[in-house]
């Protein structure tokens, strides 16, 4: 009789979906939330009302059995970690990717740009009206001559970037290009070539409004990607790009990885550079020097604090809970230094089978999507977070479980 009423809840009840899209709605409003000028007091409550929900969809959805076994693999992965750093962030992803389980990944994808959108829209008209937030800030953005700010001491000029409502004119273009790529991709199939315009001029508008580069070209490139998808309909099929995309992947996680390796010695390069016009060191470190000037010293800052937090030899197997509280912008550095070296190999292993599941599936904007979202993730912490809904990659990750064969009752 008790198994007759789960299955009944399971099978013909509205309440796992119902669950599953009360969770997701909390965790896109606390998104929200974050992007604006206000302090979640009850955050920490939210996020285990979340998980609670998402637990419900979890244990009401139907998995074979080696799914099951690889969910409880994952969630023992991350209740070590928890163990170790005091934070349960891998539990909550681990507990959420499982419950997209069944859930379609365009639905899904749809309902969070209607809410993510009219959340940024609800932030922009309360700045904008001057009834809650900032709609600009003035300050030194860090785009004067590095060494002259760095080493001489000379005070950067301050200048007026736009934020209407958001804190920071990256976190404006930033959620541009996020709502910009997540809307290409949910409407794919229905874009024409003056949208990309449209979308391209808008990209132009945020872009003199924050002068944030990083977002601006990122946006460029997925943008041009898509367009050309779109008008050349027979290059969605080419292996090659798909290759190209994977190749582009790994030398992202590569150069993170060597940034880690590399940054002190970077930043001695850059000081002999400076002061006697020679770094004093191989080419490699030049290369990694000069890259460095054009993400606005991105990989020194990995030398900022007294123990050069994020640099490799501060990662270890499941990080430390000292790991949890420094922020930095390398977003792939990010991943090994707050969540240690066996999780983030592992989110790397659910990365590649998602790109082996977009080729599968010959979803080329869906490569597009992922390609540029790891560049962005180079220079960009945006989507590792504790927030599950900036990252879009782990409701496709969930989603794709649908794909699987039918799974048999359990």
């Amino acid at each position: 009789m008790i198994m007759n009423f789960y299955r009944r809840i399971r099978e013909e009840s509205p309440f796992p979906r119902l669950a599953f899209y009360i969770g997701l709605t909390i965790e896109l409003l606390m998104v929200i939330v974050d992007k604006s000028s206000y302090v979640n007091p009850i955050e920490g409550y939210l996020f285990r009302l979340t998980f609670l929900l998402f637990a419900c969809k979890l244990l009401l959805t139907r998995y074979e059995r080696r799914e099951w076994a690889l969910i409880f693999m994952m969630e023992a992965v991350g209740f070590v970690s928890y163990r170790v750093t005091g934070a349960n962030d891998l539990i909550r992803v681990v507990t959420f990717v499982a419950a997209c389980k069944g859930i379609p990944v365009r639905e899904a994808l749809k309902y969070t740009f209607y809410v993510t959108l009219a959340g940024c829209l609800s932030i922009v008209a309360l700045a904008v009206t001057g009834i809650y937030g900032d709609i600009s800030l003035t300050r030194d953005f860090g785009h004067e001559a590095a060494e002259i700010t760095r080493y001489v001491g000379e005070q950067a000029a301050a200048e007026t970037r736009y934020t209407l409502g958001m804190g920071h004119p990256n976190a404006l273009s930033c959620m541009f290009f996020m709502l910009a790529a997540l809307g290409v991709y949910v409407w794919f199939d229905r874009m024409k070539w003056y949208s990309y315009l449209f979308l391209m001029l808008l990209n132009a508008g945020v872009y003199a409004l924050t002068r944030s580069k990083t977002s601006m070209l990122i946006t460029a490139a997925f943008l041009c990607g898509a367009c050309l998808l779109t008008v050349v309909k027979s290059l969605r099929k080419v292996t090659f790009f798909y290759v190209c995309g994977l190749l582009v992947f790994l030398l992202c996680i590569a150069f993170s990885v060597d940034a880690a390796v590399c940054a002190e010695r970077v930043r001695e390069a850059q000081w002999n550079e400076f002061f006697f016009c020679n770094p004093r060191d191989n080419e490699h470190i030049v290369l990694l020097g000069k890259i460095d000037r054009h993400i606005n010293g991105r990989i020194i800052s990995l030398t900022d604090s007294d123990n050069n937090d994020g640099m490799i030899q501060t990662w270890s197997a499941f990080s430390c809970e000292n790991n949890m509280n420094y922020y930095f912008d390398m977003g792939w550095v990010k991943v090994f230094y707050r969540y240690g070296v066996i999780p983030g190999i592992l989110y790397v292993g659910a990365n590649l089978i998602l790109l082996w599941r977009l080729w599968r599936r010959r979803d080329a904007c869906g490569l597009a999507l992922f390609v540029m979202f790891a560049v962005y993730t180079v220079v960009e912490a945006h989507l590792i977070s504790v927030y599950i809904g900036r990252n879009y990659l782990l409701m496709m990750m969930g989603c794709e479980l649908s794909a699987l064969p039918e799974a048999k009752e359990t």
